[in-house]
């Protein structure tokens, strides 16, 4: 296991959730970190940009509020997800905030700039880049990222095509700081299977879309529970790069899953613009892990699942029991 910073250090179980485009939202996160693992959003969730900074005092006060109760279960840290692509131009404006307010951790997406570490780094905070393959994450690390996200095969929304044991085995030959595995993990057995490759937390996205707190139509969140990994379709068509969908919503949108065009990957935009927020609210993303997700819960419901059905996978391989928060 790498050597954590403190602020990732302790949680109760080892788990990011990733941070959800129009779905997460503050009540998510901080369900999310009083139940013991990171919580996160994208800043662009945010709508207007000046909604961000209510949003952070609102999770900051939440959580200190939290402890203050609870001093013998303390929250975990929360985390912000900013896209460092060029068409987000809310993202010097976005920074500002993040840095103002110290958010612990932040997660940056579709790029890696040195000027952006630099300045999370500034007052403590910590860095975790997502990436597809190997020469992205030496990329991240070679601009000051702490930490990576490896994105493999049938994650949900934005996905690579690696197999995640290929993935894994491929940065830790030279990278021994945090790594998060994400890619259709959705119980709390798939939790220790990616520890047992090399991940130190499972980044879990899709199974926190059906959740009562999670921003999303209730459409959306009846199709997490009924639907299977046969049910997710991986196109470029919706924003330029490769993602996982589901196939009733490309169904409702009047098109053929089976026969997508391919996009146009020079005209990507991720600035969180109406068209984007448009393509996503009616284009749902979802990861192949969904088969696990049998109902609508509150976040705090899934995570002790989660921690449930770790702890017995834990138990099936004889490995010493934990005591869950």
């Amino acid at each position: 296991m790498s050597k954590l910073p403190p602020a990732l250090q302790n949680l109760s179980l080892p788990v990011i959730a990733s941070p959800m485009f129009i779905v997460s939202n503050p009540k998510l996160v901080i369900e999310q970190c009083k139940a013991g693992v990171v919580g996160s959003m994208p800043a662009l969730n945010a709508r207007p940009a000046a909604q961000l900074d209510e949003w952070l005092h609102e999770i900051t006060e939440a959580l200190a509020a939290h402890n203050r109760a609870h001093p013998e279960r303390p929250a975990a840290p929360f985390a912000i997800n900013q896209i460092v692509h060029k068409s987000n131009d809310r993202l010097e404006h976005d920074m500002d905030v993040v840095v103002r307010h110290k958010v612990p951790v932040v997660i940056t997406s579709l790029g890696a700039r040195t000027d952006v570490n630099d300045a999370i780094h500034s007052y403590g905070g910590v860095v975790l880049h997502d990436i597809i393959n190997n020469f992205f994450a030496r990329k991240a690390v070679e601009k000051g990222a702490d930490g990576l996200i490896a994105v493999a095969a049938g994650a949900g929304g934005h996905a690579g095509v690696k197999s995640p044991f290929a993935l894994i085995q491929e940065i830790r030959q030279w990278f021994d700081g945090p790594v998060a595995l994400s890619g259709s993990i959705a119980t709390g057995g798939a939790v220790l299977a990616a520890q047992a490759m090399g991940a130190d937390f499972a980044y879990i996205g899709s199974a926190f879309i059906a959740t009562h707190e999670a921003r999303a139509d209730e459409a959306y969140k009846r199709a997490i529970v009924e639907c299977s990994s046969d049910d997710i379709v991986y196109s470029n068509l919706f924003t330029g790069v490769h993602g996982n969908y589901l196939k009733p919503s490309i169904l409702a949108a009047g098109l053929d899953p089976d026969n997508l065009p391919e996009s146009d990957p020079s005209k990507m935009s991720f600035g969180g613009g109406e068209g984007a927020r448009k393509a996503w609210k009616h284009i749902w993303g979802a990861g192949q892990g969904i088969g696990a997700v049998t109902e609508v819960a509150h976040a705090g419901e899934l995570i002790a699942r989660l921690k449930r059905e770790y702890v017995e996978a834990r138990g099936r391989l004889g490995l010493p029991n934990l005591a869950m928060a």
